[in-house]
């Protein structure tokens, strides 16, 4: 198995929850001593555990140790969780280029290059499943935060038709689009944080799920149902409405 973002929040709960014996884990992070932390918890849960620390926007050395890693223990499942957000600048500038290419390439290009040294094995093999974390930003924009819903409907739609494409070879994909959820990431939002939920149980869901094959991964489901029910608005009156949640965002952090 094979996780992105495994030092911290959701991409943390599902290493330590997937943790047991004869379980291989692969945590790919940018911070050595919080992979380390969650490494330690997984391998006391009887699994054994290899980090890298590195940023999924260093491609090549990222291709080559899940390369490497599944030449020695084929990969079954690979969740590529690793993200980040942005936000306004001061006094409510619109958010710099910079910042938005660091969320497209992290959030779209590092969830693409997570995954594409294991298509072909996998197709190989006629099995397994590939892990794409998205958001409910995908499902319904938000206008503080365009780029982070852009990368993030990127990835709805790349794991949709990686689907297609992957459907006669046995291997499956599914796409998670999670609300707020505790984390660094979620603390940056200030503003209402309707049923936010704990990384474990936003972890413990994801994994039923998955178990069960479900393509796309939405939740918690009030929250789905009020975006669909505004899809069915005209724009101008859902931008109405979106307008007059107070939303504040902290300086950008990694994930």
């Amino acid at each position: 198995m094979v996780i992105t973002g495994g030092g911290r929040g959701i991409g943390a709960a599902l290493a330590r929850a997937c943790a047991g014996p004869d379980v291989s884990l692969l945590l790919i992070g940018r911070d050595a001593a919080r992979l380390g932390e969650v490494a330690e918890d997984c391998r006391a849960r009887g699994a054994e555990v290899e980090v890298a620390a590195l940023s999924v926007t260093e491609h090549p050395a990222l291709a080559a140790a899940i390369t490497a890693f599944d030449a020695r223990r084929p990969v079954d499942l690979v969740i590529a969780n690793a993200g980040v957000s942005g936000g306004l600048g001061d006094g409510r500038a619109a958010e710099s280029f910079e910042s938005a290419q660091r969320q497209l390439r992290v959030n779209l290009e590092g969830a693409v290059a997570t995954v594409a040294p294991l298509v072909e094995p996998m197709r190989a093999r006629g099995h397994g499943r590939i892990a794409l974390m998205s958001s409910l930003a995908a499902l319904q924009p938000v206008g503080d935060t365009a780029a982070y819903s852009a990368s993030k409907a990127g990835v709805l739609v790349y794991g949709e038709a990686l689907a297609d494409f992957l459907a006669p070879s046995g291997v499956g994909v599914s796409v998670i689009c999670p609300g707020f959820v505790t984390s660094d990431m979620s603390a940056r939002y200030l503003g209402p944080k309707p049923f936010e939920m704990s990384a474990d149980a936003a972890a413990a869901l994801i994994l039923k799920r998955l178990a069960r094959g479900c393509e796309r991964i939405a939740f918690p489901w009030p929250l789905v149902a009020l975006i669909r029910l505004s899809r069915l608005l005209p724009r101008r009156v859902s931008r109405y409405v979106l307008s007059r949640v107070p939303v504040e965002i902290a300086p950008d952090r990694a994930m």
